[in-house]
């Protein structure tokens, strides 16, 4: 598995899963009907650098992007998001996308990321725990999850010092 820097030519092989997981609303707590305007830039906006994952064949099966979660003096905590085609689960590129955006964050200076808003039924939550990540707090009730009803939204944190 290759991972690169997305280029503007990705986008419509990004949309596809990334519109998928939308709208399954198990996992981003985006709007399910999301247009594809709105998502690409939800997903492709600077001050956003954006990764793609592609398969032996040149396929994208995943995709990443690394910003800062706040501005400021506080530019230096990262964030986040991570999409790996559904089709594709169980194979590592989570993990991968993962293991490498800790590496681009920290090379690009920040101290630290943070995640926001992850759906404490979220499968991902193994992944972010098994590679550092902490649970700060959870927001009980907060996501109304199609499958579990209201479930929390953990807020997830990790030094890179």
């Amino acid at each position: 598995m290759q991972i690169r820097e997305a280029a503007a030519e990705d986008w419509p092989l990004i949309w596809p899963f990334w519109h998928r997981i939308v709208a399954a609303a198990e996992t981003y707590a985006w709007d399910p009907d999301t247009s594809e305007e709105a998502a690409r830039a939800l997903w492709t906006s600077p001050p956003k650098r954006v990764y793609v994952a592609e398969d032996p064949t040149g396929a994208v099966v995943g995709s990443a992007y690394l910003t800062p979660n706040y501005g400021g003096p506080a530019a230096g905590v990262a964030n986040a998001g991570f999409m790996v085609d559904p089709d594709h689960a169980g194979q590592g590129i989570g993990r991968a996308l993962a293991e490498h955006l800790l590496a681009e964050a920290t090379a690009h200076g920040f101290h630290a990321m943070v995640f926001n808003a992850v759906v404490e039924t979220n499968p991902a939550v193994r992944l972010w725990t098994s590679l550092g990540f902490t649970i700060l707090g959870t927001v009980p009730d907060a996501y109304d999850h199609p499958r579990h009803g209201r479930v929390g939204l953990h807020i997830m944190y990790k030094s890179l010092d």
